[in-house]
């Protein structure tokens, strides 16, 4: 009887270590993830941008979706950059010259101009790392306001409608308790009792 209770203590044990090195694990990479991934609009370091036009062809096409991340910049790097406009528009060229300090020449691959700004490292999001070709299509449709309320609508109805199966569930249950017909045992008892007396008088009259 002890060493089955250690066995299952043990056994216990070993389960939760396993749980929390599990949870351990997925906490760090979510982290890492969130690190990694976190938009510069939110004071993060990563960039994500749709070309589009034609002046990164054939590099880049329109639709295709670039990853850039903040760091060191050289010349031969492809930036994303943020021109001193009204506009906040967002440019992905390529560095051909210049310097951190005194603002870098930065040029379409497909252009036989420079273009008209010069953005200094404080201007510049970030350097292309990852390019995905036409995956511009899928996030202007994955972010759509129509899609992530149909999303949210089924996401609730699935939440929802284990609830309420498992009420409905349960009122049957107390339904079907309630019509369970009581034990027999007294109308037994009296059947018994008729019978004895109907033997009783049966047995005068002889």
């Amino acid at each position: 009887m002890g060493e089955a209770t250690t066995s299952r203590s043990a056994a216990r044990k070993s389960r939760r270590i396993r749980s929390v090195v599990a949870n351990s694990l997925l906490v760090i990479f979510l982290v890492s993830v969130v690190w990694v991934f976190w938009p510069s609009t939110l004071g993060g370091c990563s960039t994500f941008t749709i070309v589009s036009g034609k002046s990164m062809e054939p590099t880049y096409y329109t639709d295709d979706l670039v990853w850039a991340r903040c760091g060191e910049y050289a010349v031969g790097d492809v930036v994303i950059y943020e021109p001193l406009t009204e506009t906040k528009a967002q440019v992905i060229h390529r560095i051909i010259g210049g310097s951190s300090e005194q603002g870098w020449q930065i040029q379409g691959d497909n252009n036989n101009f420079i273009d008209p700004w010069n953005p200094t490292d404080d201007q510049v999001l970030g350097k292309a790392l990852v390019h995905i070709p036409n995956l511009g299509n899928v996030i202007q449709f994955v972010s759509s306001p129509i899609v992530w309320t149909s999303v949210l609508v089924i996401a609730g109805g699935l939440l929802l409608w284990p609830a309420k199966a498992g009420r409905r569930s349960k009122h049957c249950s107390e339904t079907d308790e309630s019509d369970v017909d009581e034990p027999l045992g007294d109308d037994t008892d009296a059947d018994a009792a008729a019978s004895g007396a109907s033997s009783s008088s049966i047995d005068e009259g002889g």
